[in-house]
Parts: C-alpha cells; structure tokens; sequence
C-alpha cells in the first residue's frame, strides 16, 4: 500500500515568511517519500485559522489527499489555532489518533502533553495535526504511518487488517 497520497501542511508564523526555510515540512516530506507515500501537496501558512483551513480543504478536495498531515500551531500559545482550523472543516473527528500520538510522544518530552492536536475526517481524508519541530513530528509520524495505511482502506470500505 506504499501509493498513499499525502498532504503536508506546516502552521507557522515563523516559518511562513519569505525565505524562511521549513525544516519539519522537508523532514516529514522525506520520511513519506522513503516510504514510497506521494506527496501530493505542501503548503505552509503563518497560524491564520482561514489560511489553515482553506489549505487542508484544498489538499482533501483539489489534491485529492488520502491523508493531510498538518505540522505545528497545537500548542498552548495565543496563536495556536490549527485544532480550531481543523475541527471546523472536519466532518467526524477521530480522537484516538491524537491521543495515541500525545501519550507517545510525551514519553520523550512531557511538555508534550500541552498539545490540544486533533486528528477527523473531511469526505475520504483523514486530517492528523503532529507537533512542531522535527524530533517530535518524525516521532509522531512513525509512531502513527501504520494506522495511516489502514485507516485509508477502512475509509474507502475495506477492512482494516
């Protein structure tokens, strides 16, 4: 099943600005393209509740994406907003992806478990918001690839193995 279609998107006022170089966008880009994934779109928005979600409806709808994976603003700051974004434009949200993913990666980095992430379903894609920064967003990914691959198939009306 390696023709998964992802969408990366990265939420980041810091990392928006011209010239700025996205670090955790190219590192999970790579992870999912030695995993044989096709990397459908990439986008990066400053933390803009309409640029996010007007970003992960165009990867579920125009891109076609079988998975969006959104990168960062789920933290605690002021400016987080990517869970908001992403529970407004999701149909049905699926908790136990987000929590499997705090209880993992707060086992590295406590601190980790300030993140309010949510992970749902727009149409046949499923949205997964991981963490900012490149350690715990490759964590975060690996930890969850398997479950992605699955829940596409179960998404589209097979079974999950």
């Amino acid at each position: 099943m390696g023709d998964l279609r992802v969408g990366i998107l990265t939420c980041s006022d810091s990392r928006s600005g011209p010239g700025v170089k996205d670090d955790s966008g190219r590192a999970v880009i790579d992870a999912c393209e030695q995993k044989g994934w096709f990397v459908v779109a990439y986008h990066v928005c400053p933390d803009d509740m309409e640029c996010i979600a007007s970003s992960i409806i165009d990867m579920c709808e125009a891109e076609e994406a079988d998975v969006v994976l959104t990168l960062g603003g789920t933290g605690v700051g002021p400016r987080d907003v990517t869970p908001e974004a992403t529970e407004r434009i999701c149909e049905r949200i699926v908790p136990g992806v987000s929590e499997a993913i705090r209880r993992h990666t707060s086992a590295a980095e406590p601190s980790q478990v300030l993140s309010r992430a949510v992970a749902g379903i727009r149409g046949d894609t499923l949205i997964v918001n991981l963490p900012g920064g490149v350690t715990p967003t490759l964590d975060a990914l690996e930890f969850v690839s398997g479950i992605l691959e699955a829940a596409r198939k179960t998404m589209s009306g097979g079974e999950s193995d």
